[in-house]
């Protein structure tokens, strides 16, 4: 079993535990993977990009507002360290990943070296302090639609950190912190918390946004 694999039959066990059946029946029902040929410019504009998030994105092409059968689906599929892991994350589809490569990450991540200074607090040492030279992959929102939180794979790390890292980012106050030292990492995390960003409010927010 690849870690994909075990990462969405886990999560598909703690929607079941959690009473949420008929939610993740009708997602699997509705949700398709990625093609390849956006799997293809991925690759491309990111030659380093992990098999496990590109795994994820064949399983389903995104799960933040995404449209599938002429539907709006809004489905919690990933988590972070946040709210003792019980913070919900949406994945975004390969036509978002790519359209947020035009993020400007330099210039998130310059204003955030630029009030470390001032402030005196600490950095997380495995992150770049080149913002310009900063190449990161935002692949997802959190449930406040990325207002609080998003989630980058770093493809340029300090000599301390590694190339794949995950990066959390909190806001307010604002914070980049490195997660898991790769994406199978990541997952394996989650699973190890029991995917706690699956319970019984995250489950219900679900089913409200379903239900709209």
């Amino acid at each position: 079993m690849t870690i994909v694999e075990k990462y969405v039959s886990g999560l598909k066990k703690a929607y079941l535990d959690n009473n949420a059946k008929q939610a993740w029946a009708h997602f699997e029902r509705i949700k398709h993977g990625a093609k390849k040929e956006d799997i293809g410019k991925i690759k491309e504009e990111y030659p380093s990009v992990p098999d496990s998030f590109l795994g994820l994105l064949e399983y389903v092409d995104g799960t933040y507002w995404r449209e599938y059968q002429g539907e709006e689906v809004a489905f919690y599929f990933l988590g972070s360290d946040v709210d003792e892991y019980e913070y919900p994350y949406y994945l975004f589809s390969s036509e978002e990943v790519l359209k947020n490569k035009e993020l400007s990450v330099a210039g998130m991540l310059s204003d955030y070296i630029g009030w470390l200074e001032e402030s005196g607090v600490a950095a997380d040492n495995k992150i770049t302090n080149n913002a310009a030279t900063a190449e990161w992959l935002c692949f997802s929102n959190c449930m406040n639609n990325g207002g609080t939180s998003q989630l980058f794979v770093d493809f340029t790390p300090s000599a301390s950190g590694k190339v794949g890292q995950v990066i959390r980012f909190l806001h307010d106050p604002d914070e980049f912190k490195v997660i898991a030292d790769s994406f199978d990492d990541y997952l394996e995390m989650l699973i190890d918390n029991g995917y706690a960003f699956i319970n019984e409010d995250t489950v219900f927010d679900l089913d409200v946004s379903i239900d709209g």
